[in-house]
C-alpha cells in the first residue's frame, strides 16, 4: 500500500489520535541498559543517541529528561515524499503557541507536544482537517 502524497488528501484524512501515557526524550551514551521494545523511537547523535521512552519508565532507570510530552499519531498513512505535510500542521500548532516536535514514521507522522497542551493540540489538528473537507 503506497502512502498518500496529495497534501489536500492527507490533511482531510490525517484523523489525529493522542495515544495514551506520557513520554520522555533522553540522550544516552549507553544503550544496552534499554530493552528496545522499551523505546518509541531512537536517533543516534553525535552526542549520544536520543531516546523517546515512556516517562514512568525513563524514572525507573533514573533517566534524565526536561521535555514531557503526549504522543498524537496521524492516522493516514502519508508518504515519505510527501510534501508540505509537517510544514502546514506545525505552523498551525504555532499560531496556538503550541511547540511540536515531529518524527515521521513509515507509515503515520507521529508528534509530540506538552502534555499540558494535548487536548488543544488535538483540537487545532481536527479543526485543520475539517478546513480541508
Amino acid at each position: 500500500m503506497t502512502g498518500k502524497t496529495n497534501l489536500e488528501d492527507i490533511v482531510k484524512e490525517m484523523n489525529p489520535i493522542l495515544n495514551n501515557g506520557e513520554y520522555v526524550f533522553v540522550s544516552v551514551k549507553d544503550v544496552s541498559k534499554i530493552k528496545r521494545e522499551e523505546t518509541i523511537c531512537e536517533f543516534k547523535e553525535k552526542e549520544g543517541t536520543a531516546i523517546i521512552i515512556e516517562k514512568s519508565r525513563a524514572d525507573e532507570l533514573n533517566l534524565k529528561y526536561e521535555f514531557v510530552a503526549s504522543w498524537i499519531t496521524l492516522e493516514v498513512h502519508s508518504s515519505l515524499e510527501a510534501v508540505g505535510l509537517t510544514a502546514l500542521f506545525s505552523q498551525e500548532l504555532a499560531k496556538h503557541e503550541i511547540l511540536c516536535n515531529v518524527i515521521a514514521g513509515y507509515f503515520h507522522d507521529h508528534i509530540f507536544v506538552d502534555t499540558k497542551n494535548a487536548e488543544k493540540a488535538i483540537s487545532v489538528l481536527h479543526q485543520l482537517s475539517r478546513n480541508y473537507e
